[in-house]
């Protein structure tokens, strides 16, 4: 075993760590106060309040960019608000769609919240969207439970599997009573509703709130709070600190990059054996987080997402829509999967444009219209290397 090797783990046995909480920098991570987004607490509070009294919430939906205290902020109230209640058939879930990936896993994750009868517990697989929808209505029925759900990401849930599933939770009124389902959906795409059923729109829109980016000073307070719970005495230097704060700032005041840049710091100046963190570790972390981000961006990708970023990194200075298409025609072929329609591949396009892994503006063409200029934004090494695990893209 190396002398390395053995100097980490004599380390790490000793206790000579610069963290004290290392817990308190992850994401799942519920601070005891939310700094800046007191008056989104109380909004979302006094929206929720009249459950306690036994009446029917209005659905709520949360915007916001990444990082701007959406999911934080709700599951801080709706902890609070079931700790205030004294009521037993309260039940308050929370479920990523993105996390869960489907929509029947989507829907199985609430479904254990609600503690079905054995006979009608939720399989791994099995049942119809529809049986899941109605067993999970029978039990708010049953058992009269005033739930809140909160789906985090339903963006995602909707534009991957449509509205349906919105649609039945928005129109069960009359057959969850005289229990009821209010629906808190959380979202980074303000965009996301112009693709609802009008029927949809009109229920689930009943209150919004628009969550608005960290400014870097707000930054800099989060993050020194943070550390104060994070690390010993004086092992987050102001100086990396204000990096951390002015780094995530840049990205449209993100507090979930800046807490994870912290943190990944932080691992980096305890590898290297240092009793603090300072810039370079910020640096390091940073170079190391973009990394990450790209390689786990690409490995979640569906197939088909794939494929038009693999063709769309044929194309050295970019390319249009038609020439894209054409080559993810062709790539489709080769790869043996179905070819969706230019109006689909249009869609994804977006898609991959919000995660930033391609940059698909339009460009006006004069009397000939407007055309879609796409061009990747990642380093082809980073995507062959992710591609290259995929099963799939393993062809000539």
């Amino acid at each position: 075993m190396s002398d390395d090797v053995k100097e980490i783990f004599r380390r790490a046995k000793e206790g000579k760590s610069i963290f004290v909480d290392r817990d308190s920098l992850n994401p799942n991570f519920l601070p005891d106060s939310l700094p800046f987004r007191e008056g989104q607490s109380k909004e979302i509070a006094e929206i929720l309040s009249p459950i306690l009294l036994g009446s029917k919430p209005s659905n709520l939906l949360l915007y916001g960019k990444t990082g701007t205290g959406k999911t934080v902020v709700a599951r801080k109230v709706l902890k609070t608000l079931k700790d205030t209640a004294e009521r037993n058939n309260l039940v308050v879930a929370y479920v990523n769609a993105r996390t869960e990936s489907t929509e029947y896993r989507t829907l199985a994750e609430f479904a254990r919240s609600l503690d079905l009868p054995k006979d009608e517990q939720i399989p791994f697989t099995g049942l119809s969207t529809g049986e899941v929808v109605e067993r999970i209505s029978r039990q708010i029925k049953r058992n009269g439970m005033h739930a809140v759900l909160v789906l985090d990401e339903i963006d995602y849930l909707v534009r991957e599997f449509g509205d349906g599933v919105l649609y039945e939770f928005t129109r069960s009124s009359e057959r969850m009573a005289p229990g009821f389902l209010s629906l808190v959906g959380i979202s980074n795409d303000l965009k996301f509703k112009e693709g609802l059923d009008p029927r949809v729109l009109s229920s689930l829109s009943e209150e919004e709130l628009v969550f608005p980016p960290y400014t870097v000073e707000e930054l800099r307070a989060i993050l020194n709070e943070r550390a104060k719970v994070a690390f010993r005495p004086s092992a987050a230097s102001p100086g990396a600190i204000n990096l951390c704060a002015a780094m995530a700032g840049s990205e449209h005041g993100d507090a979930r990059r800046a807490i994870d840049l912290l943190r990944i710091a932080g691992e980096v100046a305890e590898r290297e054996g240092r009793k603090g963190i300072d810039d370079s570790c910020v640096r390091q972390a940073s170079s190391k987080m973009e990394v990450d981000r790209v390689d786990e961006a690409i490995r979640s990708l569906p197939v088909q997402n794939k494929a038009i970023l693999y063709a769309v990194s044929r194309f050295d200075g970019g390319t249009n829509t038609g020439e894209l298409y054409l080559a993810y025609s062709n790539l489709c072929k080769k790869l043996g999967i179905e070819t969706l329609t230019q109006r689909r591949v249009s869609g994804i396009l977006g898609d991959l444009d919000l995660l930033g892994l391609v940059e698909a503006s339009v460009v006006s063409k004069g009397r000939r219209g407007r055309t879609k200029k796409i061009q990747l934004l990642i380093g082809r090494e980073a995507l062959t290397k992710a591609l290259s695990e995929d099963p799939a893209f393993d062809f000539p």
